[in-house]
């Protein structure tokens, strides 16, 4: 093995699986591991969050979707575990897909333990997270000496999951939401409810590390009356606290416009 080079996973009679971390969306921000496991890849199960770019690097493998979008029908997430241990016991090398960290907001840790159920050998390949990598895209630090000294990631896809943390959390703290476009009005009530105060910097950023990236700033105030910041569908991340001041993207405020 040469300096630098990834172990490669030691596959038995029953295959392997590796819960790969897909990184923001740029495919030069994958790590080296990541790359390897998908270009060893028989099977590949994805995100519909995960660019197209990213899976494409699976070349020799079947790449199965197993996104969950309205309207159509999904696999659950126990019949995308049970997917993958099959395969896996069939002799496959398996890439469950996801996008940015599969520890992070991604359902990883219930696909592990899933896998160590049934006794299927796996492994987490970490990714880089839009939790981090959004705000960077803006420029913005997460952490500043004197201004911050921690930052919390929430998931805004429901209302009962955001709304007890945010409204614990102090205003010196920088709050990273993922999942949350389609609820920044009622996150912004949520702060300002707990004492955040109304012109507390904020900003979205959509696309992070994509073509079509989009950057907006501006206050809690503003946040959730701004239109177009995105969709549903699209990958953002809500920032909000005094960091959001320090971002060294020129002229930030202006890319949606």
């Amino acid at each position: 093995m040469t300096d630098g080079e990834s172990k490669r996973p030691t596959a038995t009679a029953r295959g392997i699986v590796s819960l790969v971390g897909a990184g923001p969306g740029d495919p030069e921000l994958l790590t080296v591991r990541a790359l390897q496991r998908l270009r060893s890849a028989d099977l590949v199960l994805y995100d519909g969050l995960t660019p197209d770019a990213v899976v494409a690097l699976a070349a020799q493998a079947d790449r199965v979707s197993v996104a969950k979008r309205v309207g159509r029908k999904a696999l659950t997430q126990q019949e995308v575990s049970e997917r993958m241990i099959a395969a896996a016991l069939a002799g496959r090398r398996v890439v469950r897909l996801k996008s940015g960290d599969p520890f992070v907001l991604g359902r990883g840790g219930e696909e592990a333990q899933a896998l160590r159920a049934a006794g299927v050998p796996f492994e987490v390949v970490p990714g880089v997270t839009s939790a981090t990598a959004g705000p960077a895209a803006a420029g913005i630090p997460v952490t500043y000496r004197g201004v911050a000294s921690a930052f919390v990631v929430v998931s805004g896809h429901e209302r009962a999951a955001y709304e007890p943390v945010l409204a614990s959390i102090s205003p010196v703290t920088t709050i990273v939401v993922l999942m949350g476009i389609g609820e920044r009005a009622r996150i912004a009530q949520c702060l300002v409810a707990a004492g955040w105060l109304p012109e507390t910097p904020a900003a979205v950023v959509v696309n992070a590390s994509r073509s079509g990236e989009k950057i907006w700033t501006g206050s809690l105030a503003t946040l959730g009356v701004k239109d177009g910041i995105g969709s549903r569908r699209q990958p953002g991340v809500l920032v909000i606290g005094h960091v959001v001041s320090l971002a060294t993207v020129p002229d930030a405020g202006d890319r949606f416009r």
